[in-house]
């Protein structure tokens, strides 16, 4: 089979940038085209110079839909309005659209499955193996243990991160909430401030730390009667998204029925 063409939506950005060389290293893919949003600065610019690698011919575009009739996949890191948009636009065409935008709202999350329908989608708030691994992981800790277990999700990222609780952090908790059979949206702690009493028996808290250039740390903490475990992530690289994001790609070409997926699909966990 010839090699994948993709394209990278958000070329310019730190993990756009981080794409490209992903895409450049890796076996069976190569990168045909590179967008920015409409009125960048980077507009123009080369991607391969951007991303470190030297020039590769691939100059970044706002007209993405330009790019499209030449590819067989796009990688989306944007915004949730760009994605959504991305993937209103893919439906209904032969591409995989790779999705690891964070900071849906629930209306966005169903444009986007709605929108999936008529194409390949892989999303998720994380692409790393590890963290999809801990993600299967948390949710049979919490099948497991009763609500004597308090649930507390911690994360940490750098400083010019835009949305919170992360993605990662939300997909832990959707792993836990699932693992005890309840709606997250309704045990979901997202801020605690002031005289707010003990703590409820059942819910699922969340902590947001932002500072530095910390790439993402997540821990989920099961906090019971005497003792307590924690399980812990920390990425290093990220590297290890764009790796993902790449394998998600070639996963969802293989793929015969249109529809959102996850990366628990991609790697086979969704039965864990």
């Amino acid at each position: 089979m010839t090699d994948m063409r993709l394209i990278v939506a958000g070329a310019g950005g730190r993990m756009g940038r981080t794409l490209v060389q992903a895409i450049t290293a890796a076996p069976g893919v190569t990168l045909v085209g590179a967008a920015e949003a409409p009125g960048s600065s980077l507009i123009g610019r080369d991607a391969g110079e951007l991303a470190g690698l030297g020039a590769n011919g691939v100059a970044l575009t706002a007209d993405i839909d330009g790019l499209l009739g030449a590819a067989d996949g796009v990688i989306d890191f944007t915004i949730p309005a760009v994605s959504v948009g991305l993937a209103e636009r893919l439906s209904g065409k032969s591409l995989v659209h790779v999705i690891g935008t964070t900071g849906f709202s629930a209306e966005q999350d169903t444009a986007i499955a709605a929108a999936a329908q008529g194409s390949t989608t892989i999303k998720s708030g994380n692409m790393s193996l590890g963290v999809n691994l801990l993600a299967a992981l948390v949710k049979k800790v919490a099948q497991t243990l009763d609500d004597s277990f308090d649930i507390e999700i911690v994360e940490m990222h750098h400083n010019k991160k835009i949305d919170a609780p992360s993605g990662t952090a939300l997909m832990f908790g959707r792993a836990a909430a699932e693992g005890r059979g309840v709606d997250l949206a309704t045990h979901s702690v997202r801020a605690r401030d002031g005289h707010t009493g003990a703590r409820r028996a059942g819910d699922i808290g969340f902590a947001a730390l932002r500072g530095g250039s910390v790439v993402g740390e997540h821990s989920v903490i099961f906090a019971g009667p005497a003792e307590r475990i924690e399980l812990t992530h920390k990425a290093e690289d990220r590297m290890i998204f764009a790796r993902g994001a790449v394998h998600a790609a070639l996963w969802g070409r293989q793929q015969t029925t249109s529809g959102l997926y996850s990366m628990a699909d991609v790697l086979g966990l969704t039965g864990f």
